[in-house]
């Protein structure tokens, strides 16, 4: 089994626009046209939602609310391989709230995509914990996905360094953030899946866990109050989940090493580029698991995750 949790498809909307030129790729014929190419079993479809950068919480809402459930209808037009997933913004308020709730009890959306950032806004913000706490009761897992640029935008405008870098830090960041605020004490049993590698987070978090430990020692790197974990970062880390989005074997051989092999999800975020399918299959067998690990990462965990 093969359940690729990484795969996007835009609203009607987002496809027309004139920016796409008509060849907008995350489209529902392109996911089923790789799925076949690369065998998959299961596509998860979800829509990152970077459209809605120049809109207002306010303005978001309805687009949101069109977007989950065009991905419910095409989940029923083709439930042998397509699950979906909803998307939302954490801190949006009680109607954002219910409008996911309505996602997952009426339409039956099996997790939810919330952005790392937007519009500067980050997933640890005091606004964002009754997201947290319904995604908890809800028992879904939650996606966190890069925005279409994170921080740092006027340092990453070229040679695509937006796309190859800035997202993922931002990634790497909002989780961070997540875990050093205490999210995990509050909702222990909350179920994150960070996208790309929770972008790159394995590589850093020994640098986390030395900025926790060293009290006074590191004054000078600055504050570690106030003091709202229990643990050292890594411990939080193993909690969480990744998706293998990163096209180098290395990578998700490190990110195993840390995690564990039964923490990580197949991955391939194709759609968006349809060519790299193939590629991101490949580069986790390239990275030498046990059969019974593979058997994880490319199905077994999403297939738990997802409560298929």
């Amino acid at each position: 089994m093969i359940i690729d949790f990484h795969t996007h498809v835009h609203p009607p909307r987002e496809q027309a626009r004139p920016f796409w030129k008509g060849k907008c790729p995350a489209t529902i014929e392109n996911v089923l046209a790789t799925h076949e190419r690369a065998g998959l079993s299961i596509s998860v479809i979800s829509s990152a939602a970077q459209y809605l950068r120049d809109l207002t919480r306010e303005q978001a809402l309805p687009e949101l609310r069109a977007s989950n459930e065009y991905m419910a209808s095409l989940r029923d037009a083709h439930p042998d391989k397509i699950v979906a997933i909803a998307t939302t913004i954490p801190g949006g308020g009680d109607e954002y709230l219910r409008e996911l709730e309505r996602a997952v009890k009426q339409d039956d959306l099996r997790a939810v995509l919330i952005s790392s950032s937007h519009r500067g806004a980050y997933p640890d913000d005091d606004d964002a914990l009754p997201f947290f706490d319904l995604v908890t009761k809800l028992d879904i897992p939650v996606f966190i996905h890069p925005p279409a640029v994170g921080f740092g935008e006027e340092r990453v405008n070229i040679y695509r360094l937006a796309s190859s870098v800035g997202r993922p830090f931002d990634n790497c960041l909002a989780i961070s953030r997540l875990i050093v605020r205490g999210i995990y004490e509050r909702f222990p049993t909350l179920k994150i899946v960070g996208s790309h590698l929770c972008g790159g987070m394995s590589e850093i978090i020994g640098r986390m866990d030395y900025a926790y430990e060293m009290g006074e020692e590191a004054f000078f790197l600055g504050s570690y109050e106030p003091m709202l974990i229990t643990r050292k970062p890594s411990d939080y880390l193993r909690m969480m989940y990744m998706d293998t989005t990163s096209y180098h074997a290395p990578a998700i051989r490190c990110a195993a090493d840390t995690v564990g092999a039964d923490r990580l999800v197949f991955g391939s975020d194709s759609p968006m580029l349809l060519s790299i399918k193939q590629k991101a299959i490949d580069v986790v067998k390239e990275a030498g698991f046990t059969p019974q690990q593979e058997a994880a990462i490319m199905g077994g965990t999403a297939k738990m995750l997802l409560k298929m």
